[in-house]
């Protein structure tokens, strides 16, 4: 834990493996926790395969890209470190401005994980 879920058109591999690295990377730093609890899971979408404001593949947004970060809830400063370090990685990787990037945090307590039968907080 943290597992990071990205919704995003594909990419070539060495974009997906700067990606990998750069969150990887930001959340280490933003939460000081090491980089073998730390999951991603690349959800790929098919370009135009949206709807924003009840319009299928609106023009005027672009794609936008989705990182959704389960994890133990974390500061604010921490939060925002990470939401940083996140979003210049997924530009650097796909290309995009920032405005194309959401990355929502998804807090879970220790009691609300579990991990081979064994919740978190036990």
């Amino acid at each position: 834990m943290p597992y990071v879920e990205i919704l995003a058109p594909p990419v070539a591999p060495d974009g997906k493996a700067l990606l990998a690295k750069s969150v990887t990377n930001g959340l280490m730093s933003a939460f000081g926790i090491d980089a073998e609890i730390i999951t991603l899971f690349f959800l790929p979408v098919v370009p135009g395969d949206y709807a924003h404001a009840g319009e299928m593949g609106a023009k005027d947004i672009g794609q936008r890209i989705l990182l959704k970060v389960h994890a133990f809830r974390r500061s604010v400063a921490e939060r925002r470190a990470a939401a940083s370090a996140l979003t210049e990685g997924v530009c650097a990787a796909y290309g995009v401005p920032g405005s194309a990037v959401a990355v929502y945090f998804l807090d879970r307590d220790k009691d609300e994980v579990a991990h081979d039968s064994r919740l978190a907080s036990d």
